[in-house]
């Protein structure tokens, strides 16, 4: 009976450990997967990641079509515009690749084939008609960066800042690059890194593209030579 009973124990105190395996393991698996979970909720998304690369790309025509105005316009305000573009989206750039690398994602080191093809186009012309071509294609850009960058900032502040900058543009307030632009709201680490960056980009590339729809206007003006 004494052994009966002993191995009764032994049964009871292994199925106890096996029990106790289980659960352990069960245990673990959870905080492997909530481990797992948190990075994934912190990795870029695809979504961040086309969007790095294609705002890397256009801050990169920017400053090389800006260097090619630099050299080719014979216009003051031209290229006064080409050496802002060139400051503004080299700093932009810089800092949108410390996001990038901070958060394992890749940029591109050059332009695409359309950008190459628009700077091969304008590089054959001259004078006024550098001048209009240049100028279009930056209003063209901005328009498609702008659009990018709203898709990555908090819409109710969005509407309050456009409405600031079109009191601005009436001549009823102050120009609105001096009020904060609040980037759109995410639980992912990078996506928020880079919506704050686009939050930040944002101003001043507003501020271009309504310049550059102004110069637009004053060369479309001018006579052709």
């Amino acid at each position: 009976m004494r052994h009966a009973a002993y191995g009764a124990i032994v049964l009871v105190a292994a199925m106890g450990v096996g029990c106790n395996r289980v659960d352990n393991a069960a245990t673990a698996g959870d905080r492997a997967i909530g481990t797992a979970g948190d990075v994934d909720r912190n990795r870029a998304t695809d979504s961040d990641q086309q969007f790095v690369s294609d705002l890397a790309i256009a801050g990169m025509a920017e400053v090389k079509l800006g260097k090619l105005a630099a050299e080719k316009s014979g216009n003051a305000e031209v290229k006064k515009f080409a050496d802002m573009m060139v400051a503004d989206h080299t700093k932009a750039g810089n800092e949108l690749k410390i996001v990038a690398m901070q958060h394992a994602i890749v940029v591109p080191i050059d332009i695409d084939a359309k950008h190459s093809e628009l700077y091969d186009k304008l590089a054959k012309l001259q004078g006024v008609e550098f001048d209009r071509e240049y100028m279009s294609a930056m209003v063209d850009g901005h328009s498609g960066v702008v659009d990018q960058l709203e898709s990555r900032i908090d819409k109710q502040n969005l509407t309050d800042w456009k409405t600031r900058m079109g009191d601005w543009l009436s001549g009823k307030g102050t120009r609105p690059e001096a009020v904060s632009v609040t980037p759109e709201r995410s639980d992912n680490a990078a996506s928020r890194a880079i919506n704050q960056w686009a939050a930040d980009a944002y101003p001043t590339v507003q501020g271009h593209f309504v310049e550059a729809k102004a110069l637009k206007s004053a060369v479309d003006k001018l006579p052709r030579r």
